[in-house]
């Protein structure tokens, strides 16, 4: 009798899913699972990679985050309904795989790892100055800006017009994987990296 392997969701194949850039390895949790619901349990510092990332994208749609003035009318009607924005994600996957005929996990991680920057600026302050100074990104805080901007740039995207959120999401997400600069997170990511080049 030949085991069948545990799918995540009871649908998707993690097995075989290969994260290009090593550093993002730990930080990306892809362990397979029935129900993706921390229920708030993981506390603490780092506590962030021991919930899946697709449950993190979930969370993320709940409150995108700061991107202006419209960003408490963007989410109102998401925020704190679990069902209905893992929902959400679990369409955008769909979508993914019938449009591109792949595992959607691992063009998600893909557009992850393209989306991420690798160097950023903060500002140093010195003598009354303040000048841009540029720094490695953490691991932790890449796949946290990846998934924030993918969010973000899904629901400028979607708020107003007549496209679903799921569809925009599962077009943001191939185009990050294809590392194509219509992408947000992608195009967020290389101006992030130009900033911190010319600060150097």
């Amino acid at each position: 009798m030949v085991e069948q392997e545990f799918l995540l969701m009871d649908k998707y194949d993690v097995s075989d899913i290969k994260i290009k850039d090593r550093a993002l390895v730990p930080y990306i949790n892809l362990t397979p699972r029935l129900l993706l619901k921390a229920c708030g349990r993981n506390t603490g510092k780092f506590s962030k990679i021991k919930v899946s990332i697709i449950e993190r994208i979930a969370n993320r749609v709940a409150t995108a985050g700061h991107i202006g003035k419209k960003h408490k009318i963007i989410t109102n009607w998401a925020t704190g309904k679990y069902t209905k924005n893992m929902k959400l994600v679990m369409e955008a996957l769909d979508i993914v795989a019938e449009k591109t005929g792949k595992n959607p996990i691992q063009i998600l991680v893909d557009a992850i790892v393209n989306g991420s920057p690798r160097d950023e600026i903060t500002i140093i302050e010195q003598g009354g100055a303040r000048y841009p100074q540029a720094v490695d990104c953490s691991p932790f805080r890449r796949v946290d800006l990846a998934v924030r901007w993918m969010v973000q740039g899904s629901y400028q995207r979607s708020f107003g017009k007549k496209r679903k959120m799921s569809v925009v999401l599962a077009e943001e997400i191939i185009k990050a994987s294809e590392g194509n600069m219509e992408s947000f997170a992608k195009s967020k990511a290389n101006d992030s990296e130009k900033q911190a080049d010319s600060a150097r």
